[in-house]
């Protein structure tokens, strides 16, 4: 439970949410909000070098950023973030900068490192909160403010590099939390959140948390799961065995995550959590939070429009990291953008980056109020032949056979495969990598998932249909796998997160081949499954 009274803190959350729940209303389609943002980014890049090297002043217009400032990716500011370590003042945001935070690396690239000023903590602070008065909203009560919110994630050390300190996203989140929500709500205590992920770190949390009150859990499916299983051994007595997480923590109520949508992992998930644990999805990066879970899971997220970010949407058919500096005028603000349509985000922040590409595709479901969905990222796609298939259609696609089938996914990664059918002819298809659980009523086959897969994609994706139609691909490969593949995968790599890390695709052969490795009966010389067309 809280140090607060509860009935202090439950009449104090009560408050707050009703007020953030008129403001919602208020805000429309978000424009106003945009530009009021936009114009306080302003007045504060002013006074940074990019900012006179870019003319920008705190009466720039959006119409003039247009003109000067053009999309750029991480490569641009690396040099200047590394200024900005070694102890520069006003590069990209006014005055010297303490502390800065490490990416994830997703797409198996290395780690960047991005600024945290003050107003960025700020910007993460609000973006927090304002999440958890969303699940409030949609659930209809307050509970979650009433016990801990264990997190379960990388470690939280502050260390010291040059004349800054880093520290992942995991610490960044902790070190931006007000003191009164770092005294009643965080959790684990900061010196098990401090260790490295890991089993240890899982038993010390287990060990701290076990007889506290615990409303809320986040993290990775692969550490909320393992929290899960060592939280119910250690509360079983004698023949009393925890059948779910609810069962140690009765007032669990939330489980909160961020990046990738759930996907495969979220039946596996909600019956380790609980039957009445409520899926609370939060979209947020090292750029900033952007968007949270407002609604029903089909919603999508809304877009957090007065959070302290500017917002542009680059239309994906416009993308290409070699054109990406002539690309700013095909950059939409959010009163320009439709539903249906594939965007990459282009996102002005606190920390000086300006129209900064974090490389995200999403796809708004709703303008009024914006809801939007994350699509996949620019690197992570499949788009050997103009295919452009992103990570959400490949997911929407296999759970949509295996709900057909009554199968379950445990792992998945597909790859572009090119292979010879005679003298000088070849043909594309996409390989897909995929291991299904056990013990399903319809044993899954080639023959059987190949056709499915084909026909659910292209209902799902126009550009795919009209390469299969022009026969620039062929019907997919399926590779199924032995139980246990991908998990071999993620120790071999020294993923932390277990499978949940695994791309779902990537536009070359770098894990399938790593995958083919751990499997004996794959051939590269052995054709795909083919049908005729």
């Amino acid at each position: 439970m809280t140090l607060a009274p509860r009935f202090l803190v439950n009449f104090w959350a009560g408050y707050c949410v009703a007020r953030f729940a008129r403001r919602l209303k208020s805000l429309g389609r978000g424009q106003p909000a945009q530009l009021a943002a936009f114009a306080r980014l302003m007045a504060r890049i002013a006074a940074t070098e990019f900012g006179r090297s870019h003319s920008l002043a705190a009466t720039t217009t959006y119409a003039q950023f247009r003109e000067r400032v053009p999309p750029r990716q991480h490569d641009f500011f690396a040099p200047l973030v590394a200024r900005m370590m070694a102890g520069e003042a006003g590069v990209l945001s006014p005055g010297r900068c303490h502390f800065f935070v490490e990416t994830a690396g997703t797409t198996g690239e290395k780690t960047k490192r991005l600024p945290v000023p003050e107003p960025m903590l700020a910007h993460f602070r609000r973006g927090l909160r304002d999440s958890l008065f969303f699940h409030s909203a949609r659930t209809g009560h307050t509970g979650v403010f009433l016990g801990r919110h264990v997190h379960i994630g990388a470690s939280t050390v502050l260390t010291k590099e040059q004349e800054a300190y880093r520290t992942s996203l995991d610490g960044m989140l902790a070190l931006c939390l007000t003191p009164w929500a770092e005294a009643n709500l965080y959790a684990p205590p900061p010196a098990v959140a401090e260790l490295p992920q890991g089993p240890e770190k899982i038993a010390a949390t287990v060990a701290a948390m076990l007889n506290r009150d615990v409303t809320l859990v986040g993290g990775t499916p692969a550490a909320v799961s393992a929290l899960a299983a060592a939280a119910r051994e250690a509360a079983g007595t004698g023949k009393q065995r925890m059948t779910h997480l609810q069962a140690v923590w009765p007032n669990l109520e939330c489980f909160a995550f961020t990046g990738a949508p759930l996907g495969l992992f979220a039946e596996t998930l909600r019956a380790t959590l609980g039957p009445t644990v409520n899926f609370h999805e939060i979209y947020a990066a090292t750029e900033g939070i952007f968007a949270a879970q407002d609604a029903g899971a089909g919603a999508g997220l809304r877009l957090l429009v007065d959070a302290g970010l500017f917002f542009e949407f680059l239309p994906l058919r416009k993308f290409s990291e070699e054109t990406l500096a002539h690309a700013g005028a095909d950059c939409l603000p959010l009163d320009k953008v439709q539903t249906g349509v594939d965007y990459v985000l282009v996102v002005t922040t606190p920390a000086g980056l300006c129209r900064y590409v974090p490389g995200d595709i999403v796809r708004f479901l709703s303008l009024d109020p914006p809801r939007l969905q994350f699509a996949g990222r620019t690197r992570l796609q499949l788009n050997s032949v103009g295919e452009r298939v992103t990570e959400r259609e490949l997911v929407d696609t296999l759970l949509a056979v295996c709900a057909r089938n009554g199968w379950q996914a445990v792992g998945l990664h597909v790859a572009p495969y090119r292979y010879r059918i005679a003298a000088g002819q070849t043909l594309n298809c996409h390989e897909w990598w995929l291991e299904l659980r056990t013990h399903t009523n319809k044993t899954p086959t080639a023959n059987v998932l190949g056709p499915e897969f084909d026909a659910e994609l292209a209902h799902r994706n126009s550009e795919y249909a009209a390469r299969r139609a022009d026969h620039s691909l062929d019907v997919p490969s399926i590779r199924l796998v032995i139980p246990g593949v991908f998990e071999q995968w993620a120790q071999a790599q020294g993923k932390n997160g277990g499978v949940s890390k695994l791309p779902l695709c990537r536009s070359d052969r770098l894990i399938a081949d790593q995958l083919a490795a751990l499997t004996k009966f794959y051939q590269n010389t052995a054709a795909p499954y083919s049908v005729g067309n």
